[in-house]
């Protein structure tokens, strides 16, 4: 028999498990049934035994023209969803003109400065049939709000409009980094969103909580959906304490993971999440709508577990992270290209990293019954521990007066950075197997071409927003910049004048400086 192993959360896997790991399991408590709580078997009754989940696919890069060339061959290939990525100066509520921009205009996505550039981006695509996802957090605000005036051009209502906003500012804070203004008017930003979204765009995912970017910082299975429940938790208590109802907003959270090669850990970890965050919503919070308990969660494949040595071995990284997430009842999910780990991705890594996803949910037989690995000694036992550390980790955050509290102490990211640490040193010690990278490598690598992003993009694009303010009516755009100001200064949604402001092509970097006139911005204390 071979000796105990430990996952990446630390917690042991035994090399045997039996009937004695399950003494006492309560399948009735813990399992239920699909799609009824505690729904650790899946949100919905028949998941993918009807239709499979959304193929979504990330892309945006260089300018809107380019990236809408690319979503109309996504969904020609059978994508069912978009997924926006936006270049760093956007995601910052810079415009691309703008000297902190210098050099990094189109780079790691799609460059969004006005409602032209949106205008362009959603060019001849169905965006009452297209689910859009859009990965963007400090600044979400506004590119929802330039969705919802493209989509109007095109005489589509906002009840139309189905998709997520990513608008998960607090693992910024602790993970990532793109943050804008202090966490308190943040989630004041985060509430107003909701309340504008109830009534004007009520079918969008008004969140995505996301573990997925805590992941790739190096957090463990565990810290990726103890931290990410635990703010969760901070956002709907804010959502209450604006006066909204818990069942009027609940329904629209969504979340994202990520999944590692680790499948059964992953598989567990997925199963456990929901099982605690049915009983957060219905026993801490009180909410009444079944919906209102459902953790539907957007899965990608683990950037962060991409080489670019042999970088053909991510194809198969990325089938067996793919199966894992569809295993562990995945609403949605994007594959990543097996070249990320070098460039953005090519066209055909791209296409391959669609087919990976229409392999498994139309060759195997994964999608013919519900929850696969229900009643399974290991996967059961492997579930109750993660939810027991799980558990554990979220009081601790709690123990700290929550999520924004425990962020300004910097305990989450000092966790991550301790478990980053600990895997790094496995993989040098060669503890831990990473092939092609510490083990099975190659004397020499095959060349390989990368994507790159021409640097006429930046200059095209400032260009661009120099004719935007030439033209437009500029006294109307700073009055309506004005009202925002007014709107950010008191108790007033502030989506109602950012709209306006919008509509009149102010850009996205004039309306984030607007707030910043007001709130601030968010300066870290280093609490090392």
């Amino acid at each position: 028999m071979g000796s105990v192993t430990h996952g990446e959360s630390g917690l042991p896997i035994q090399p045997l498990y039996d009937g004695s790991a399950l003494e006492g399991f309560d399948a009735e408590a813990k399992l239920g049934t699909p799609g009824r709580y505690p729904f650790t078997r899946g949100v919905y009754p028949s998941m993918y035994t009807g239709r499979p989940w959304t193929m979504r696919q990330y892309a945006g890069f260089g300018t809107a023209k380019e990236s809408n060339e690319r979503y109309h061959e996504l969904v020609s290939a059978g994508t069912g969803g978009l997924s926006v990525a936006f270049d760093l100066p956007t995601q910052m509520g810079y415009d691309s003109d703008e000297a902190i921009a210098r050099g990094e205009v189109g780079k790691v996505g799609v460059a969004i400065d006005s409602i032209e550039d949106m205008r362009t981006l959603f060019h001849g695509l169905p965006m009452d049939k297209v689910s859009t996802s859009m990965t963007i957090n400090a600044p979400a605000s506004t590119l929802l709000l330039l969705y919802q005036l493209v989509a109007a051009e095109q005489g589509i209502a906002g009840h139309q409009l189905t998709g997520t906003i990513q608008n998960d500012v607090l693992k910024e804070y602790i993970a990532r980094g793109t943050y804008i203004y202090p966490p308190k008017q943040s989630l004041r930003l985060i509430s107003d969103i909701f309340g504008y979204c109830r009534t004007e765009i009520p079918r969008w995912n008004t969140i995505s909580i996301s573990g997925y970017h805590m992941a790739e910082a190096g957090a463990t299975p565990v810290q990726e959906i103890a931290f990410t429940l635990a703010n969760a938790k901070e956002y709907v208590r804010t959502a209450i304490a604006a006066g909204l109802d818990v069942d009027d907003f609940a329904p629209r959270l969504s979340f994202f993971f990520v999944a590692r090669t680790t499948l059964l850990e992953e598989i567990a970890k997925f199963r456990a999440a929901r099982r605690i965050w049915a009983r957060i919503m219905r026993d801490e919070f009180k909410a009444k709508n079944p919906k209102s308990q459902m953790l539907r969660f957007h899965t990608q494949t683990a950037g962060v577990q991409l080489t670019a040595q042999q970088p053909e071995v991510n194809l198969v990284r990325v089938a067996l992270q793919g199966l894992g997430a569809v295993l562990g009842g995945t609403q949605s999910l994007h594959t990543n290209s097996y070249d990320e780990a070098i460039a953005l991705p090519t066209q055909k890594a791209a296409r391959l990293a669609l087919r990976t996803q229409q392999v498994i949910a139309y060759e195997t037989d994964v999608t013919s019954t519900v929850d696969p690995f229900a009643g399974s000694y290991v996967m059961e036992s492997m579930t109750d521990d993660i939810e027991a550390a799980a558990l554990e980790l979220i009081r601790a955050v709690e123990d700290r007066g929550g999520a924004v509290a425990a962020i300004e102490q910097g305990f989450q990211k000092s966790e991550i950075e301790k478990s980053a640490y600990r895997i790094a040193l496995e993989i040098d010690n060669q503890e831990r197997t990473v092939v092609g990278v510490n083990k099975f490598v190659l004397d020499e690598e095959e060349p390989y071409e990368p994507l790159r992003v021409d640097p006429q993009i930046e200059i095209d694009q400032c260009e661009r927003l120099e004719a935007l303010r030439r033209e437009r009516d500029n006294d109307g755009v700073e009055r309506a910049l004005d009202a925002l100001r007014a709107a950010a200064g008191s108790t007033g949604n502030v989506l109602i004048p950012m709209r306006e402001a919008l509509r009149l092509r102010a850009t996205v970097g004039e309306v984030s400086h607007a707030l910043r006139d007001v709130w601030g911005l968010y300066v870290p204390v280093d609490t090392f």
